[in-house]
């Protein structure tokens, strides 16, 4: 292989990466994941929760939800440049069982790290490491604060948003946000309040942890039944 071909080798990489289309089986709690894509780990607005987390393959998604996530960043990017996020635990590039989640099987789920003001009004990331458990350890208090952060509600509410609308202009859906009941309601009091109360079904009892440090986004997309998998 030529210098020249080995460099167009690589530039094309990437593209043959994202063109990749995937299969979803079964539920999100009783599922698997055919051609799985590893979302991307950085970008301008957004980073992943863990390299180490990577490296052990538990950023895979189904190819349609890769295209809605990283579209709806690029979509904040531009309506709100001042914000940053994170994303973390998605699934294993085949799906199945991934522990300790009760679903995150067939490439349709992706949690999201609750987005946060720091004390100067900056929006910054929630640290994410093995000391607190990539981050799902953080308990917010009575007054919505964690170590001097407290929860950016409107940042949280516009990313929501921007995935229903990249899910809805793909043809697809959210089928439900899972977040502590107790705080949705600091959610619907921000501007985009009305549209997540028609448009987005949030769920209604306490999960089985708390899910204030990170919000569960199940996508509705069409799947395959299990058999089909052999």
């Amino acid at each position: 292989m030529t210098y020249r071909n080995l460099l167009l080798f690589i530039m094309l990489v990437p593209v043959l990466v994202n063109a990749k289309t995937s299969t979803c089986y079964g539920t999100t709690a009783r599922g698997a994941l055919s051609g799985g894509v590893e979302l991307p780990y950085s970008g301008n607005n957004f980073e992943g929760y863990s390299q180490l987390a990577r490296l052990a393959g538990r950023t895979y998604v189904h190819s349609e939800v890769y295209e809605i996530v990283t579209a709806a960043y690029q979509a904040l990017e531009q309506s709100h440049p001042d914000k940053v996020y994170k994303y973390a635990e998605t699934g294993f590039a085949a799906g199945g069982q991934f522990r300790p989640h009760k679903t995150h099987r067939n490439g349709l789920s992706v949690d999201f790290m609750t987005p946060v003001i720091n004390t100067a009004g900056e929006s910054v990331h929630l640290p994410t490491h093995p000391f607190n458990k990539f981050g799902y350890l953080i308990e917010f208090d009575k007054q919505e604060q964690f170590d001097g952060l407290r929860i950016d509600y409107d940042a949280m509410a516009a990313h929501i948003v921007a995935l229903h609308q990249q899910a809805i202009r793909r043809g697809h859906d959210i089928w439900r946000v899972i977040f502590d009941p107790n705080l949705q309601p600091n959610l619907f009091s921000t501007q985009y309040g009305e549209y997540l109360k028609t448009q987005i079904q949030f769920s209604k009892k306490p999960s089985w942890v708390r899910h204030d440090e990170h919000y569960h986004v199940d996508f509705d997309i069409p799947c395959e039944s299990m058999t089909e998998t052999g």
